[in-house]
C-alpha cells in the first residue's frame, strides 16, 4: 500500500493513501515509534474484511462488533495543506459514519495538531464518541498521570476511578501503580491488558528508544464519556501497545459533525516529566 510523507527538520509522519492510517512517527535521525501488524489475519464484517495494519486510526465508540470494525480501505479524499493533509474517508457502510483526520505540523518543533472528526451521513441520530488510537512498536513504557487532591473539600469522595477489561490481570508484572503515575512496561505478553481510566490532565506518554512521545487532548468535566466514563486508555497485546484518547459521548444528528484533537509532541529526553518519574523510569 503506498504511502506518503509529511516532514519538517524535526519529525517526520507517513501515512497511506488508500486507508486512513498513519503509519510512521518519527523524531529526526531516529527510528518509526509506531507498530507496524499488517501481516495479523483480518477479521471479516457484513461490508468486508477488516485489516489490522497498526499505526493511528479513529474509531468511534462504544466498541461493538461489526460497527466498529467496518472496513477502512478504500478511495480516500487526501487534501494537501501547506503544513500538514486531510485524509477523509468515504461513508462508512451499515454506520453512515464518514471520518476525518486533519494533520498540521508545526514549523520550529517536533510537534504535530491532529483534529478528528466524525460526521453523520445516515438518516437517524447515532450515540458515539471520537476514538483516536496510538499503536507503539513494544519496549517501552507507557506513562499515566494519575488524579491528586480531594474532590470535594472535606476529603470524603473518591478521586480515581478504573475500568478494566475482563481478560486484565490486576497483579500483571508489566503493571506499576504509583499514587502521581502509573507506569506500563510494553513487553509482549498474554494475556493482553487494558485498562481505562478519566485522566483530568489531558496527555498520555510512551518512551521508547531515547525517545519521548506524548499525546495531550481536551478533558470535560461533567461530561459522560465511554467505558464507565474513560477519556483515556491502554491496551497491550503480544504485538503493539495503545495510547487511547476519547472524547465524550453525543448523541450526533444527520448531517452534524463531533471533533476530538490530540497535539503529539516529541522529546529526546525525559527532563520535562516530574522527577519521581524519571526515578520511576529509570529502574523499571
Amino acid at each position: 500500500m503506498n504511502k506518503r510523507a509529511l516532514k519538517n527538520d524535526f519529525l517526520q509522519i507517513e501515512y497511506f493513501t488508500a486507508s486512513q492510517r498513519i503509519m510512521g512517527l518519527s523524531l529526526a535521525g531516529k527510528p518509526n515509534m509506531l507498530a507496524d501488524i499488517g501481516g495479523t489475519p483480518p477479521i471479516q464484517t457484513p461490508w468486508g474484511d477488516f485489516h489490522f495494519r497498526g499505526g493511528h486510526r479513529l474509531w468511534h465508540s462504544p466498541e461493538a462488533m461489526p460497527r466498529t470494525y467496518a472496513p477502512d480501505t478504500g478511495e480516500m479524499t487526501i487534501t494537501d495543506l501547506p503544513d500538514g493533509v486531510i485524509l477523509e474517508t468515504q461513508t462508512e457502510p451499515g454506520t453512515g459514519i464518514r471520518k476525518r483526520i486533519e494533520i498540521h505540523l508545526a514549523a520550529d518543533k517536533p510537534s504535530a495538531t491532529l483534529t478528528h472528526t466524525l460526521i453523520n451521513d445516515g438518516l437517524w441520530p447515532v450515540e458515539l464518541a471520537p476514538w483516536a488510537i496510538t499503536q507503539f512498536r513494544l519496549g517501552g513504557t507507557a506513562i499515566l498521570p494519575m488524579p491528586v487532591g480531594n474532590a470535594d473539600p472535606a476529603g470524603l469522595l473518591h478521586n480515581r476511578q478504573f475500568s478494566l477489561w475482563p481478560y486484565t490481570r490486576i497483579n500483571d508484572p508489566r503493571l506499576k501503580l504509583g499514587d502521581e503515575f502509573i507506569l506500563f512496561k510494553a513487553e509482549a505478553a498474554l494475556p493482553p491488558f487494558k485498562i481505562g481510566y478519566f485522566n483530568p490532565h489531558g496527555w498520555l506518554a510512551y518512551w521508547l528508544d531515547g525517545v519521548l512521545f506524548r499525546k495531550t487532548f481536551e478533558t470535560q468535566i461533567g461530561l459522560t464519556y465511554p467505558d464507565n466514563n474513560c477519556n483515556a486508555e491502554i491496551y497491550c497485546g503480544d504485538l503493539f501497545i495503545e495510547l487511547e484518547s476519547l472524547a465524550p459521548l453525543t448523541k450526533l444528528e444527520p448531517n452534524a459533525s463531533v471533533t476530538h484533537t490530540e497535539t503529539w509532541d516529541m522529546f529526546s529526553d525525559t527532563d520535562i516529566l516530574p522527577r519521581n518519574v524519571q526515578k520511576m523510569l529509570a529502574v523499571s
